[in-house]
């Protein structure tokens, strides 16, 4: 299937690894030309070299803590020289805390308030001009199971990531008369190097504590790869996904257990 996504131009924030790169990685091999947005600068010019070279696309590597509204404010410099504005915007950039309530302090729930919740707001407000004047284009957040079914060990991850849903309803309802569609995926259990490197931490026999987490929680009975989840991305950036708009979708093996 085309998916009519030829020279189209991505941003994706946390895109030089995990679930980031693997969107970025299955946009370029769409023919769209990506910019690589993470905190690891080195790590992201690497990565969109290979991208170029694999894919002949244009790809561009931006260090960028997103909770900086500076940073933010360089990459979009950076894309409407390179790019002339972008067509696409992948709101990925996130991480999680196992401090609770009672202990985290406002310093940390602001973190991560802004890393979650307003680190998409400013770079939809940033780029969204540039796609009114190239006729739409397409906002995805990336947020998470725990948005509705809360993991119990990381309540400020589950808080913000819950705000995120709402924020992506609220801006589609805004942008859909300016052909933006806005749309969010919540993941469930995604094999990237967080999950491992936290199952080399707790346990001697890794790989047998992620399956058992996987038979735990997914009736799929595993994790999925990034990849899997990044085909899903690449479909809802493309036309084929026209009447797609103000939707939370689920990719999770199965682990959600209520009607939403």
């Amino acid at each position: 299937m085309d998916l009519a996504l030829k020279d189209k131009v991505a941003v994706i924030t946390g895109g030089s690894t995990g679930i980031g790169l693997a969107v970025a990685r299955g946009l370029a091999n769409e023919k769209v030309h990506v910019a690589l947005c993470a905190r690891n600068e080195a790590t992201a010019v690497e990565q969109a070299r290979l991208i170029r070279q694999e894919y002949g696309v244009e790809a561009l590597g931006l260090g960028c803590d997103v909770t900086q509204p500076a940073d933010i404010s360089r990459v979009v410099a950076a894309v409407e020289q390179t790019f002339g504005g972008a067509d696409i915007l992948i709101n990925n950039a996130g991480t999680g805390t196992n401090e609770t309530i009672m202990d985290a302090d406002d310093e940390k729930w602001q973190y991560f308030w802004e890393l979650h919740v307003m680190a998409a707001v400013r770079l939809s407000r940033a780029l969204v001009p540039a796609m009114r004047q190239r006729g739409g284009g397409v906002i995805l957040n990336n947020a998470s199971i725990c948005a509705t079914q809360p993991l119990g060990h990381e309540p400020i991850y589950n808080v913000t990531k819950s705000a995120l849903v709402m924020l992506s309803k609220c801006l589609a309802n805004e942008l859909i008369p300016d052909n933006i569609r806005v749309n969010c995926i919540n993941p469930g259990l995604i094999l990237t190097a967080g999950w491992t490197d936290h199952a080399r931490q707790v346990a001697p026999d890794w790989q047998a504590y992620l399956d058992g987490i996987a038979r735990e929680n997914a009736p799929i009975g595993r994790f999925a790869s990034p990849e899997e989840l990044a085909d899903f991305f690449v479909f809802l950036c493309s036309p084929r996904a026209s009447y797609c708009v103000g939707s939370t979708y689920y990719v999770d093996g199965g682990w959600l257990k209520v009607i939403t």
